[in-house]
């Protein structure tokens, strides 16, 4: 029989070189730089980085800014779709069906001349999109983002009304850093299969979203804040984890496949988080019952090498700037878009193959058919 790898674990499907995850160490990587260094670049920064091999130039930065700035526009057809959407939908799934949209519209063939064109060209359009979802979700009329410094400050714009500050700003880019790429988790892998097929990048962005719509690899950060609404106070915290350990149920936002130590990403997070939420009382208070179920979390399951996540405090974090809780995931979404396409891309130009494994037949053996009239 074949050996059979449940859930492709530990199975190498590519080579890369975007991402280096030492999940022992705690470390991750972007084309060789240190998350926590990047944490100085922007987002466009990145963009660049992660589609090109190397940060760039001022010149080939406003090159990239001003093809992200050109392309927010989206066919009015496809907001309409957004907007006939029921406010009850699932933003994830919104955003499925307005990128299957685009697909229909826009449908790039494959071309290494264009083909990181097109990624910057979608990375633009998921910020329309995913702002557009909240705006529909919450009865706002539609909008398109703007130009403007960065595209951080462009989609809290769109997406708040507001005129965001400095801080909220800096905040948003550097979580759209931390969420760029994690190699290959489902979602990009579902993308992955999709772009095997040469079936065009808008495509594989929506089989991607299809795949990060699963509550066990999308949703972390909203359930992560849920329990710390849940918890209700700091002083809560010890009783609540005590009656979870004893129902054996599981603490959202610790523990990671990959990651056997703390997230690079959570550490973070955590800076973030505890910066933007001492404007808002009650985001202080979600905090607050945070750092203590992380620090109550580590006391007991360090041992088993549960340590809390990216999910842990972003949920905070994207709080504090005025995001309600069922946007956490699209913004993860908006951020992931650059990683999947990066992958899909490296796949198809570096190392591609149609992505077609083998099932181990584990059935019944030959057997003799039965006419309908001579079964009993």
């Amino acid at each position: 029989m074949m050996q059979v790898s449940r859930g492709l674990e530990d199975v190498i499907i590519k080579t890369t070189s975007l991402t280096f995850i030492d999940g022992e160490k705690g470390i991750l990587r972007y084309r060789g730089y240190d998350i926590n260094d990047l944490m100085n670049a922007s987002y466009e920064e990145v963009i660049y980085l992660m589609l090109y091999g190397d940060l760039p130039s001022r010149g080939e930065l406003e090159e990239v800014k001003s093809i992200i700035n050109e392309s927010y526009d989206v066919p009015e057809s496809v907001i309409n779709v957004i907007f006939s959407l029921g406010r009850s939908c699932d933003p994830i799934g919104m955003m499925e069906t307005a990128f299957g949209a685009l697909a229909s519209v826009y449908n790039p063939a494959w071309d290494k001349e264009r083909d990181k064109e097109t990624a910057l060209k979608i990375i633009a359009k998921a910020s329309t999109v995913t702002c557009n979802v909240m705006r529909a979700k919450e009865g706002l009329k539609p909008k398109v983002p703007e130009p403007s410094e960065s595209y951080a400050k462009s989609f809290l714009r769109s997406s708040l009304d507001k005129e965001p500050d400095e801080l909220e700003v800096k905040a948003m880019d550097n979580s759209l850093v931390l969420y760029t790429d994690h190699e290959v988790p489902a979602s990009t892998t579902a993308g992955l299969v999709t772009a095997s097929t040469l079936s065009d990048m808008y495509s594989c962005v929506t089989a991607a979203l299809a795949a990060l719509k699963g509550p066990l690899h999308g949703g972390a950060a909203e359930g992560a804040f849920n329990q710390f609404v849940d918890i209700g106070s700091p002083e809560k915290v010890e009783e609540w984890f005590s009656r979870k350990m004893e129902e054996k149920k599981r603490i959202m936002g610790f523990g990671h496949r990959v990651y056997k130590t703390y997230d690079p990403r959570a550490k973070i997070f955590k800076r973030l988080a505890e910066s933007l939420s001492s404007r808002k009382p009650e985001a202080k208070t979600y905090f607050e019952i945070a750092s203590k179920l992380d620090e109550v979390g580590e006391k007991h399951l360090s041992e088993k090498k549960l340590f809390p996540n990216t999910d842990f405090y972003s949920g905070i974090l994207f709080y504090s700037m005025g995001f309600p809780v069922y946007m956490f995931t699209p913004i993860f979404a908006l951020s992931r878009t650059l990683g999947w396409t990066s992958h899909f891309i490296e796949y198809v130009e570096e190392q591609h193959r149609l992505i077609r494994p083998r099932a181990a037949y584990v059935g019944a053996e030959k057997r003799e058919f039965v006419p309908l009239e001579k079964r009993s």
